[in-house]
């Protein structure tokens, strides 16, 4: 009897859109029958009746413009939330009640990305991963309530491709469990380098579960080449870079950046992306990590440091919410750790 041949392998396209308000750009993602990621700042509704703007909840009704999509998955708007609002408007048991109110192929879990315009020193990175391990726990636990585990994708966040691996790590049987998780934090991380996108993948494909596959947010068109190395563990980018094309071209032809414009775009970067999976693989020397920075002698950053520390151990564990502000505590904190010290 003959071995039935397994099925080969491809990077999946997603196309990132901007809303899924039934019209020309929605038309064009049916016909192009690409898989599609949507935002929840995309679904979200606000009001300035009270003089400034406020989340008010969702706009389910525009999830039945969904209908003839290939597929539909759900994004936390993570970068969106963090450099615009300060923070996540929308609790998680609103963003489950999202989850739950369509038939998403997958909904990805809250997370605390951690670029430069949002994370600017190491110790904001640590926070954020702590967040992050937090914030997927409590993901994952509603998801089980509510019958949504199937759909749920786990999402990992860091700077360095040591911090992915240590926020898999915080997540333990969450990541173990999952077919697919999320990569957060790519769509501005360059190709090449230490830190690079290819220096991640490469870190986690030596440390994540063998069956463990990957999608990554955001993620330039031009890396596929050097993607395809990994093809047994990336399953999927996705991207809305081809609306940043529609803009300069709107600006530079002083015409709208109608849905019609965009769409041409879209269409453009899909047809650009399917070429580039048929080029051939391209490998990265492999570049040593970079190192942690050095830590002080000094008495009182020493107390900061453990300050900080204590309190991700908090949040990953559930006693501070992963949401909870600890900014004001730490100097305080601190100082408590520091005379308890200096009295020893």
């Amino acid at each position: 009897m003959n071995e039935p041949v397994p099925k080969k392998r491809s990077i999946t396209i997603m196309v990132g859109l901007p809303h899924l308000a039934d019209g020309k750009l929605l038309d064009r993602a049916r016909r192009l029958q690409q898989p599609v990621l949507v935002s929840a700042n995309a679904l979200s509704r606000w009001s300035t009746k009270r003089g400034w703007r406020e989340w008010t909840g969702w706009s389910m009704s525009a999830l039945a413009n969904a209908a003839g999509l290939r597929s539909l998955c759900l994004d936390s708007a993570g970068f969106s939330a963090m450099s615009r609002y300060g923070g996540y408007p929308w609790t998680i048991d609103d963003y489950v009640r999202l989850a739950a109110s369509y038939p998403f192929h997958w909904w990805a879990s809250l997370d605390y990305c951690v670029e430069h315009q949002v994370a600017g020193d190491r110790e904001e990175v640590l926070d954020r991963i702590s967040r992050t391990i937090r914030a997927n726990i409590d993901c994952r636990r509603r998801a089980e309530e509510e019958g949504l585990n199937g759909s749920f994708m786990p999402v990992i966040q860091g700077r360095l491709p040591s911090d992915y691996e240590r926020c898999a790590d915080g997540l333990g049987s969450t990541i173990e469990r999952a077919g697919l998780v999320g990569l957060g934090s790519m769509c501005r991380r360059h190709i090449h380098g230490p830190e690079g996108l290819i220096a991640v993948i490469d870190h986690l494909d030596r440390t994540l579960p063998p069956r463990t596959r990957l999608h990554l947010f955001g993620v330039k068109g031009e890396a596929l080449p050097y993607l395809k190395p990994f093809i047994h563990r990336v399953a999927s980018i996705d991207s809305q870079a081809y609306g940043v094309a529609a803009r300069a071209e709107a600006l530079r032809t002083r015409r709208p950046k109608s849905d019609a414009v965009v769409a041409d775009h879209m269409e453009h970067w899909v047809r650009t992306q399917r070429v580039r999976l048929h080029q051939p693989s391209r490998l990265l020397p492999v570049q040593p990590p970079p190192s942690e920075p050095v830590r002080t002698d000094d008495p009182w950053e020493d107390a900061i440091a453990q300050a900080r520390q204590q309190m991700r151990e908090l949040i990953e564990s559930g006693d501070l919410e992963h949401d909870e502000l600890t900014v004001p505590w730490i100097e305080q904190w601190a100082a408590d750790i520091y005379a308890d010290r200096m009295t020893v």
